[in-house]
């Protein structure tokens, strides 16, 4: 038992400290933050902000850059369809769009319903 957990441990764990420890920060994208200028660790002389030379983010801005940061990725792309080169109006669902060429209609497949006397014989 001890030996299938220490290699569960090895094939979940380890594999996630070693993604944590090769991880790139410049891949990360640029935002505005909340900077703290230029502080300074007085003992290791490293900077004390995530994001140093950021500019601070001010709501409305934050929010549109927020919205429109997927944009690319997310919008639709449709092909465009050879065949609605030929339409002159789309009426709607469930209805034929008229296009150029032969006008084509289609008959209903049942013109009227079976009639059933109510009173039984």
């Amino acid at each position: 038992m001890k030996t299938s957990t220490m290699m569960l441990f090895a094939t979940a764990v380890v594999p996630l400290m070693v993604s944590l420890a090769f991880a790139n920060p410049a891949m990360l994208p640029k935002h505005p933050g909340y900077p703290m200028g230029k502080a300074v660790d007085p003992v290791t002389g490293q900077s004390l902000a995530n994001d140093p030379g950021q500019a601070n983010a001010r709501n409305q801005e934050a929010l549109t850059n927020a919205a429109m940061f997927d944009d690319n990725r997310s919008k639709q792309n449709l092909f465009f369809n050879h065949n609605d080169e030929r339409l002159i109006e789309k009426p709607g669902a469930g209805l034929l769009p008229k296009v150029q060429g032969p006008n084509i209609t289609i008959e209903p497949p049942v013109k009227e319903g079976t009639k059933v006397s109510a009173a039984p014989e």
